[in-house]
């Protein structure tokens, strides 16, 4: 068989797609290549899915096709090892009891009586980093994943590199301010974690240049004439009408970092993809295949025009948009002529063991602590490396502001909903229970309380906002309800099914005719039946006399066997419980 080998990489990729797909079938997942790319030449990328669990995907991309689809597996294993495809959802009580939730190695910390943070987790600069005012409490920390107060915090063993010490992190502060920052796999632990620390430079550097709208500079031709399959890729987009700047990101040859915009003059707009490595040759390839990862030439029209307005640029909610799906603010003052810093010809490659040393050196002079945790489990290298102040997605203040186990004590209380019969006082004051929980209107209640609910019912589009107007009607508060149905109308009709939508412009058609003391419902209804249709009409009238508030709400049961796709998501994790509870694979 052909042994195709490229740089950056420990093993030929015929030899690391065989033996990914060998242990996936093993571990008994079934994965599909569910759709491929190919909108210039030698860039591919990559779909592929669980045909068990939807929720279960991710995306390759590369020079060719056996490149793409071997990073696509590659970052199957990265997110099964690090259970990243779970972490937004509860795993349910038998998980959360049983004798490991995430790994065997994890460590529970009890919460005590005064909830201070307990004795044994973090170390004394992560507690600075993350508790700079003392301000967290233990319950605060409880992971979202067991939401199991009774055990306490959740931790996980990082060996902290500048010592090789075990710092214990609690799985809270990972899911909720890392997401997928800094996870890889690879055919070797060093070419695995040279990339998980490529990643985090990628991206700190990338916040970097775009909050501080720095202008960088142009590689020259000669160049990027070294790398022909590139210069192809790039010549083809800009023959299709999208002009290309291409970037040294380096910051003066600190950062092994590259960046590629792409013009889209038809619309006004511009899109930054930044790819980082420590061979320059291989930064610039996987920039220009990151830019177009999972899109054709037609989609590239959705990105946003640049702006003068630095200030909106550097918000931190429009870097957060960066990070999902790069459609974020940039400035135009990144493209200005001269460059705030000099281009360099960096070079920082070698084998991947020197090249993991390199890299550590780079945050060593930058007095930067680094934590890694190793996972052999599924007999695939894999690691996810935290490096505080530099690979955070979110601030340390969401741990306080927008924590995501905020709805663990609403859970079983919201999904009991549908077929409950309370006072209507009882409903009411769950609208008040929803406001002092800080909740944002337009939080998915789904998200909320961490749970996959499929598509086709009322749980996966019900926001906070028209939840509040279904208590409000199962309280009897028809002022309320109209306010909180005319706002879910205004922002969630846009995601409706049909049927949804017809059912919420007659609630608020009955809504206001009960607020009419002259006017009486039933000379309406052979018009109300003609306009909305009669099953919805008596639907609407069912929420409006508080009978049956909760359309569209299936009952739910403590196992959530209401939801196939959670059903199917336990399943998937319980393959991994299952690989976790054997002896370290080869």
């Amino acid at each position: 068989m052909t042994q195709t080998f490229i740089p950056g990489k420990d093993a030929a990729l015929e030899d690391s797609i065989s033996r990914f797909q060998d242990k996936l079938q093993q571990l008994g997942f079934t994965i599909e290549e569910a759709s491929w790319l190919n909108p210039v030449p030698n860039v591919w990328s990559v779909h592929v899915r669980d045909k068990d669990c939807a929720l279960c995907f991710t995306n390759g991309k590369g020079a060719t096709k056996k490149a793409a689809l071997a990073s696509a597996l590659g970052e199957y294993f990265e997110r099964l090892s690090t259970n990243y495809f779970f972490a937004d959802f509860w795993l349910g009580d038998d998980v959360a009891n049983g004798p490991f939730v995430h790994y065997p190695n994890e460590k529970w910390f009890p919460l005590s009586d005064d909830d201070s943070l307990p004795d044994g987790i973090l170390d004394t600069h992560l507690h600075q980093f993350y508790d700079p005012e003392n301000e967290l409490s233990g319950s605060d920390l409880i992971d979202l994943q067991s939401g199991n107060h009774e055990r306490g915090i959740c931790a996980l063993p990082f060996t902290r590199q500048s010592d090789l010490q075990t710092v214990y992190i609690p799985m809270n502060i990972i899911g909720n301010l890392y997401v997928s920052n800094g996870m890889s796999a690879g055919n070797t632990a060093n070419e695995a974690r040279v990339q998980g620390l490529s990643e985090v430079f990628e991206r700190y550097v990338k916040n970097k240049i775009i909050a501080e709208s720095i202008s960088l500079p142009e590689i020259p031709a000669d160049v990027l004439a070294r790398c022909p399959s590139v210069t192809e890729a790039i010549a083809r987009l800009e023959a299709e009408g999208f002009p290309i700047l291409s970037y040294d990101a380096s910051l003066g040859g600190q950062y092994p970092v590259i960046c590629v915009v792409l013009f889209n003059p038809s619309n006004g707009t511009c899109f930054a993809s930044f790819g980082a490595h420590p061979d320059f040759g291989v930064a610039l390839e996987r920039t220009v295949t990151e830019l177009l990862q999972g899109r054709g030439l037609k989609d590239l029209d959705v990105f946003t025009p640049p702006t003068f307005d630095d200030e909106e640029v550097a918000e931190h909610t429009n870097l957060e948009t960066h990070f999902i799906d790069s459609s974020g603010l940039i400035s135009w003052d990144m493209f200005k002529d001269g460059g705030d810093y000099p281009f360099v010809d960096w070079s920082f490659s070698g084998s991947t063991e020197q090249e993991f040393t390199t890299l550590m050196t780079i945050f060593q002079q930058a007095q930067q602590e680094v934590y890694i945790a190793d996972y052999e489990h599924l007999g695939v290298y894999a690691c996810r490396i935290i490096v505080p102040g530099m690979s955070d997605i979110y601030p340390a203040e969401d741990l306080l502001l927008a924590n995501n186990n905020m709805g663990a004590d609403l859970r079983q209380i919201i999904l009991s909903l549908p077929g409950s019969e309370w006072e209507p006082e009882e409903y009411l004051a769950l609208i008040s229970t929803l406001d002092d929980h800080g909740l944002d209107d337009f939080t998915r209640v789904r998200e909320l309380l961490g749970i996959a609910t499929g598509k086709d019912n009322g749980w996966s589009t019900l926001r906070v906002g028209e939840l509040k107007s279904m208590l409000a009607l199962a309280g009897g508060d028809i002022d309320q309800a109209l306010t909180w149905a005319e706002w879910t109308i205004e922002f969630n009709g846009s995601v409706f099914s049909a049927e949804r939508a017809n059912y919420y412009r007659c609630l608020q058609t009955l809504l206001l005719l009960a607020l009419e003391d002259e006017r009486h419902a039933v000379d309406y209804l052979n018009a109300f039946n003609k306009m909305y249709g009669a099953e919805t009409v008596e639907a609407a009238s069912a929420a409006v006399s508080g009978e049956a508030p909760f359309y569209g709400l299936q009952q739910v049961d403590a196992a959530l066997t209401a939801f196939p796709a959670h059903q199917s998501l336990l399943a998937a994790y319980e393959k991994l419980q299952a690989a976790k509870r054997q002896p370290a694979q080869g």
